[in-house]
């Protein structure tokens, strides 16, 4: 009996697995690996600002309404998703939280790991969310954290392209070609509807990466790549060949 292979996305605030790593997660479920995203806050107070401009409007309603655009988004991708509520601006964990997500990747037993990059001067919420994602990965991996439980292996962990890559300190060493799944991924990004300046900017970045994925393919092995993402692994990747 073999057992379905899993994928973890965790995400600082509820939309931006989307922008960043939504074509990752619509290509993989269509290679049936199976895909899980946690939200560690709804992105509340600093990213939803377009819905704070409402009469009226309540934190409480905000967050309903921004877990609602990211289910759909989810279901569009083809993608699993539970949140985790810690808050935003700041986003903020204790030992508790890291233990439920060690529990996370203990039950899913990824095969690799989506998050955010490890710098950010703009948004001190997604290093903080990529931290959080490593040390519970290697509190996951340790036998002595509840002894008994299936630790996990050492899945891949690729860092995301952040909002401005030159000031973070994110170099991509990994191109996607998300051509074939694009039109999931762009309506996964219009169910954004709180952020809806960053539609045009993402397929921007998409059509960017996409050049530069053919380029780096190499014109005998070209392939007609349109759209793209980028990532940038954290650990040596091990193999028997180059190729």
């Amino acid at each position: 009996m073999t057992t379905q292979k899993t994928g973890l996305v965790i995400s600082a605030h509820s939309a931006d697995f989307v922008w960043r790593a939504g074509g990752a997660i619509a290509l993989h479920q269509k290679q049936g690996v199976q895909m899980h995203i946690v939200c560690l806050s709804y992105g509340e107070r600093g990213e939803s600002a377009k819905l704070w401009r409402q009469p009226n409007m309540t934190e409480e309603r905000v967050k309903q309404v921004r877990e609602q655009e990211a289910r759909a988004a989810a279901d569009i991708l083809g993608a699993t998703i539970e949140f985790l509520d810690l808050g935003d601006y700041p986003l903020q964990a204790d030992k508790e939280i890291l233990f439920e997500l060690a529990d996370i990747y203990r039950r899913l037993q990824p095969g690799f790991v989506l998050s955010h990059s490890l710098h950010d001067p703009y948004n001190y919420d997604h290093p903080r969310a990529a931290h959080l994602a490593q040390e519970a990965r290697i509190i996951a991996q340790a036998e002595g954290h509840n002894p008994g439980e299936k630790v996990i292996a050492a899945p891949p962990f690729y860092c995301f392209e952040p909002h401005q890559p030159e000031q973070c300190n994110w170099k991509p060493d990994v191109l996607l070609d998300i051509t074939s799944v694009w039109d999931q991924k762009y309506q996964a990004i219009q169910c954004m509807q709180g952020q809806e300046h960053l539609w045009e900017y993402y397929t921007r970045v998409a059509l960017q990466r996409g050049v530069q994925a053919k380029r780096n393919i190499g014109i005998i092995a070209a392939k007609n790549i349109i759209y793209g993402e980028a990532y940038q692994s954290l650990f040596p990747r091990v193999t028997e060949n180059l190729e």
